[in-house]
């Protein structure tokens, strides 16, 4: 005789992470939105336009003039169809995408990031957070205007060798006929996703065991969230304009957390009982 699941275990072993993850793969898309629709930040993007834009097409066009034919050469030898041009070019736009993102992240764009993200939240209604590492003014025509200068050192995503290592090592992926991409592309997302909220567990205070927590809850989620974010960063135009947006999709993420965190702490005020996971155990 076959035995029946309990009731309930499809639901929470399947549908649930299923929806949860579809919802977190979102918020990149909601991110781009958001950001066209709030004139608000476009100062903190024309700032950084101009050298972002020529220090991606120099990253590019040499990496494309130099490697893309070598690397296509060396993919053939796996790939027995027109696979390998395939490949190579999402091998090569990776490559690029890796070397700008470090190179523009590390000089230019990380406190542009962290004004993204820390106006978002305010807009949102959480300058309660926010006040934990720079002022906000009550004055102010708009979010941006009314944030002060951070007083404690403020990163928006830390610099990772561990990732870095991680990248290097899942490049023979590409090798792969057909699934190779895909599978290179989730699979850096898996450590890419947790990172980018890394400006929301510090002003959270997570120490290294609560964010580790925090992120094995939702392993999923981030992974596919990473993966879509990734995705975004192999468009050569508008990767920068995606390295901003992602800023406001990873804030907009974090502003929906503590919306049900504070909703789930009221629910546990008023009935003692009540044993949910009260940083909130889903995606919105």
């Amino acid at each position: 005789m076959s035995q029946q699941l309990p009731p309930g275990v499809v639901q929470r072993v399947f549908i649930y992470p299923a929806r949860d993850g579809f919802f977190a793969c979102l918020y990149p898309i909601k991110g781009i939105f958001y950001f066209i629709k709030h004139p608000f930040l476009y100062p903190l993007l024309r700032a950084r336009l101009l050298p972002a834009f020529l220090l991606s097409a120099f990253v590019l066009l040499n990496l494309f003039f130099w490697t893309y034919l070598p690397q296509v050469a060396f993919l053939a030898i796996f790939h027995r169809t027109g696979s390998a041009w395939v490949n190579g070019t999402f091998l090569v736009l990776g490559e690029g995408a890796a070397i700008v993102a470090l190179l523009f992240e590390a000089f230019l764009v990380d406190e542009s990031q962290v004004d993204v993200f820390d106006s978002v939240l305010v807009h949102k209604g959480f300058e309660g957070l926010v006040r934990e590492y720079r002022p906000v003014s009550a004055e102010g025509n708009n979010p941006v205007q009314r944030l002060g200068k951070p007083t404690r050192s403020s990163v928006y995503g830390p610099f990772s060798l561990r990732q870095i290592l991680e990248f290097i090592i899942l490049l023979p992926l590409n090798l792969i006929p057909y699934v190779g991409v895909p599978l290179f592309v989730m699979l850096t997302g898996y450590r890419a996703g947790p990172l980018q909220h890394w400006r929301y567990f510090k002003l959270r205070g997570f120490d290294k065991e609560q964010r580790n927590a925090f992120v094995k809850r939702r392993r999923w989620q981030y992974t596919w969230y990473g993966t879509v974010y990734l995705l975004l960063q192999l468009v050569p135009p508008l990767s920068m304009l995606f390295l901003l947006t992602a800023a406001v999709s990873s804030a907009l993420w974090a502003a929906d957390l503590e919306t049900q965190r504070r909703q789930q702490e009221v629910r546990i005020a008023q009935n003692p009982d009540y044993t949910d996971d009260p940083a909130g155990g889903r995606a919105v």
